[in-house]
């Protein structure tokens, strides 16, 4: 059968993003051979990460899947990272106009729909000139898009000043969890206080503009707040998750993989913390001196941070011994390994790794999930990912080492965790009757979401009514 329906793709170009929605596009053409996708590609200008992950990708996509590299726009720094963004993403829609406008011009495949990233929801706007439908695609789990819905509603139709929430001993009742959530602890306050909530909130009004939206999650890891979106007033939804690239990562060879294989089942822990993770020298020491202390095996991914006030990826240390505490590399080269950039997927799947310290972004919980290994909690912006770890928590499937802590991308941060608090966690992550119960928790949720994405699973299906009300229209 020939390609009959074309979809219109775009991403926000920072890796984890961008890779989930790629792969979301594989399912589809997997799928349906009616389908043909285009991704169109804003180049980001700080992260020469993305140039090698294009490649890659495009090596690695079917046919029916084509990308278009957007020109290059630099738009100014703006204060926040958040600002910079929806500046960045506004700079390319003239661009996204006239790439859309040529696809238009073809009479096959014909034109079905735009479907956007979270953080691009102004391309609904170029969705709305050429009068095709436009979907939204939340690289997140369901319940932070319940959550951008229920404080979108809290302030334009309750009225309520959002930022009398900072410091309220209160909890706010958000139904997507099973417990009230402290609001000093788990609300997205750096969205409250700053200029950042009105973008926030400008992107959640869009979410409801569109005609449905593709969440990567599976039913059964969020029930509640499957069910809790039916009374938010959202446009259909589609759990189509979950989303992720297990395939090319693993077919390398590295050689602490090597090492790996000489260590016993589930006895190292991994610590990892996303592609922008990184932490000041300070920090460093102390979570060495816990990983030490702990005695646990450990594989460690260490990577510089960005200069301050730049607005970039982190990179590896030439030599990780110059911020380590002396002598450290020698002491612990009978259990552990530091390494800079790390294969997280190759590394997850992989039998010796029992528990994992991260920053807890969504594609690495639903990875950590996908592979049965327990986290142990430690998000580096907790306005972002709470619902991740809030949830990881809930389930049963996560040890806390911090729950509140705040790293601005630019910035840095100016608090440390200290050693006894990452030993701990690493410990409650390792050891005794209750990691084992939470191993056996994750085990079942792995099992979960493998069936989730199976015929007849219910991921499955949704992205079976999904292709549906695409080709139907």
């Amino acid at each position: 059968m020939s390609t009959t329906s074309e979809l219109v793709f775009i991403p926000l170009p920072i890796i984890g993003h961008l890779v989930s929605m790629v792969e979301m596009a594989k399912l589809l053409v997997d799928r349906d051979d009616r389908l043909s996708v285009t991704v169109l590609i804003m180049k980001f200008p700080f992260d020469s990460m993305i140039d090698s992950s294009v490649e890659s990708l495009t090596a690695s996509v079917a046919t029916r899947i084509r990308f278009v590299l957007l020109p290059l726009q630099i738009p100014s720094l703006e204060t926040s990272p958040m600002a910079f963004l929806y500046r960045f993403v506004e700079s390319h829609k003239a661009n996204v106009r006239q790439a859309v406008a040529n696809l238009s011009a073809c009479s096959l495949p014909r034109l079905k729909g735009l479907v956007v990233d979270m953080m691009c929801t102004s391309m609904i706007d170029v969705a709305v000139e050429f009068n095709i439908p436009s979907y939204v695609f939340i690289p997140s789990g369901m319940a932070y898009l319940g959550l951008m819905l229920y404080l979108q509603s809290l302030q334009d139709e309750q009225r309520m000043d959002l930022t009398t929430l900072n410091g309220s001993d209160a909890e706010l009742a958000f139904p997507c969890f099973a417990n009230p959530l402290p609001a000093t602890k788990f609300l997205p306050l750096e969205l409250l206080m700053k200029e950042d909530r009105q973008i926030s909130m400008g992107h959640a009004r869009r979410y409801r503009e569109s005609k449905g939206i593709l969440v990567n999650t599976f039913a059964e890891l969020e029930p509640r707040a499957v069910e809790a979106l039916a009374g938010l007033g959202a446009p259909v939804v589609y759990p189509v998750g979950p989303i992720l690239n297990i395939e090319v990562e693993s077919k390398k060879s590295f050689e602490f993989l090597d090492w790996l294989h000489q260590q016993p089942d589930a006895s190292v822990v991994f610590l990892c913390f996303g592609s922008h993770g990184s932490f000041d020298e300070d920090q460093v020491k102390e979570i060495a001196c816990a990983l030490e202390r702990s005695r646990c095996r450990f594989l460690w991914s260490l990577r510089r941070p960005p200069a301050k006030g730049k607005l970039e990826a982190p990179c590896d240390y030439a030599d990780p011994a110059e911020v380590l505490p002396e002598g450290f590399i020698d002491r612990t080269a009978g259990v552990g390994r530091v390494i800079g950039w790390a294969p997280q997927v190759a590394i997850l799947a992989h039998q010796a790794i029992g528990g994992f310290v991260s920053h807890c972004g969504w594609n690495s919980t639903l990875e950590s999930i996908w592979f049965g290994v327990p986290i142990a909690t430690w998000p580096h912006y907790a306005e972002q990912q709470f619902n991740a770890f809030q949830l990881v928590v809930e389930l049963g499937l996560a040890a806390e080492i911090k729950m509140d802590y705040r790293r601005d991308l630019i910035k840095g941060s100016d608090s440390i965790v200290m050693a006894d608090e990452i030993e701990g966690g690493i410990r409650r992550l390792m050891e005794g009757e209750k990691a084992e119960e939470r191993r056996k928790k994750v085990k079942e949720a792995s099992e979960k979401s493998r069936k989730a994405l199976m015929e007849g699973g219910s991921s499955y299906l949704s992205l079976g009514r999904f292709i549906e009300d695409v080709t139907s229209q």
